[in-house]
């Protein structure tokens, strides 16, 4: 693995050289080209002026009168602040007037050497030359203005276009066969420092993909940030994984209980059936009328199961139609502890109704919302003493909220993060305790389809809060 990433790093490398090295020698041999083509002049310029546009211009500064052809005052002025120097010739190449010339400068020029003059300076009067030519009365002049050689300078480069393009393609080998092994040695260097750490994220990533969270790298160099990541996943995982033990385990708790809730009475159901079968007893019609109220007692606490099952689930994924009505919720939770209070096994509670208002309607699923009630009202009898008391509230603010706060044992703080998960209670077998264990999650799971929420909070051995929001 790790020569493999090292390889492909290194090759990388020396494409991306050879492909610099490429561009370089196109724009390189462009530049040639387009200065052989334009046969441009390369000059260092000490002003901000082309001399050549220069010179053109210059031309305006030159008059004609009797006695032949000068320069005004502008002009000699331009020429003085500038250092130069001007000579102008006839159309044999003659002298007919100067300004500030060299002493050193020929006076008469044959076509030949004003062309030599132009491409390679006049060496005698240090000076680069320009030339340019004006028009009189049908008479053609030219004229040359000499600059400084320390202002202005011109290189005239001749060269043989097959020459060129054969040294440049030697230089190129030269520089390809240099460049190569170069970027091979720097490129594996560079790429042993970048890819041997990056074998080992690769190879902690594999570790934790077969399960073992317990990874923990030290944050630092160029990979800082990735080994930061690992870590953070590597906690992540190992807390979902334990969460997931958790949740196993408080499944098949529950899935247990569960089982015996269901044995226990199907055992009661099957031995009276067994019983009112047999031919050999002779049952009064009392106790055939007792043992089929057991049955059907045992039966319908089967069917309960069932239906917080299968509700349960269709809550869970979301497929169940909830049956939106407008409701008076004062009156419905004050109907829920009611019939509480009217049945003979919780007839004794103390519960207390508070209503601020008689009415506050809100569109609900009223028999969802009124499971809710009963199932956190019945936690709030059945998990505590006989003699606590239990408040109901209903307010209305931005929101509907209604509260069950009881002065009971309270939830331990490691319990109450857990009460609205299923699995979590399991189910009892005794008389207050029987049910499926997923009474809360049920509820929480309404509210929550209601785009609700349900809040708790608890002190040990003092109270128990339950808000619902609505």
């Amino acid at each position: 693995m790790n020569l493999k990433i090292t390889g492909r790093f290194i090759l990388t490398v020396v494409m991306i050289t050879i492909i610099i090295i490429i561009i370089n020698i196109i724009v390189g041999i462009g530049f040639i080209i387009n200065g052989v083509i334009n046969e441009e002049d390369v000059i260092s310029e000490s002003n901000d002026f082309s001399p050549e546009d220069f010179t053109r211009e210059f031309s305006k500064y030159l008059m004609i009168n009797q006695e032949g052809v000068y320069t005004n005052e502008d002009g000699k002025q331009i020429l003085e602040n500038e250092d130069l120097w001007l000579q102008v010739l006839d159309e044999a190449g003659n002298e007919i007037y100067n300004y500030n010339k060299p002493v050193d400068v020929r006076e008469s020029y044959s076509p030949m050497e004003l062309v030599h003059a132009y491409k390679y300076s006049l060496a005698e009067s240090m000076s680069t030359i320009f030339i340019g030519e004006k028009n009189f009365e049908d008479t053609n002049y030219s004229y040359i203005l000499g600059f400084p050689f320390e202002n202005i300078k011109r290189i005239v480069i001749s060269f043989n276009m097959f020459q060129l393009m054969d040294s440049i393609r030697k230089i190129a080998y030269v520089i390809l066969i240099i460049d190569i092994p170069i970027a091979l040695i720097f490129g594996y260097l560079f790429s042993r420092r970048l890819t041997k750490p990056l074998v080992g994220i690769i190879n902690d990533v594999e570790i934790l993909s077969e399960g073992e969270y317990d990874l923990q790298r030290e944050e630092k160099g160029v990979y800082k940030q990735v080994y930061k990541t690992i870590n953070n996943l590597s906690t992540k995982l190992k807390d979902n994984e334990e969460a997931r033990r958790n949740l196993d385990r408080m499944r098949e708790e529950w899935i247990s209980n569960i089982s015996h809730d269901i044995k226990t009475p199907l055992v009661s159901i099957k031995g009276y059936a067994e019983i009112l079968a047999n031919e050999e007893y002779d049952f009064t019609e009392e106790e055939m009328r007792e043992y089929g109220k057991i049955i059907e007692s045992k039966s319908n606490y089967i069917k309960e199961l069932i239906n917080d099952l299968n509700l349960s689930t269709r809550l869970k994924n979301k497929s169940l139609t909830l049956d939106f009505k407008n409701i008076n919720i004062v009156s419905l939770v004050r109907g829920v502890v009611i019939d509480i209070l009217n049945n003979p096994n919780t007839n004794n509670m103390n519960i207390e109704f508070i209503a601020e208002r008689e009415i506050i309607e809100k569109k609900i699923d009223e028999v969802l919302i009124k499971r809710v009630i009963t199932n956190i009202l019945y936690n709030s009898i059945v998990h505590n003493n006989e003699n606590v008391s239990i408040e109901v509230k209903v307010e209305k603010k931005e929101n509907i909220h209604i509260f069950i706060i009881d002065n009971g044992k309270g939830i331990k703080d490691r319990d109450i993060k857990h009460i609205f998960e299923r699995y979590y209670r399991g189910t009892n077998t005794g008389t207050k305790h029987k049910g499926s264990g997923l009474g809360m999650a049920i509820a929480r799971d309404i509210i929550e389809a209601h785009n609700g929420s349900i809040n708790i909070k608890s002190q040990l051995g003092v109270r128990t809060e339950i808000e619902i929001v609505l």
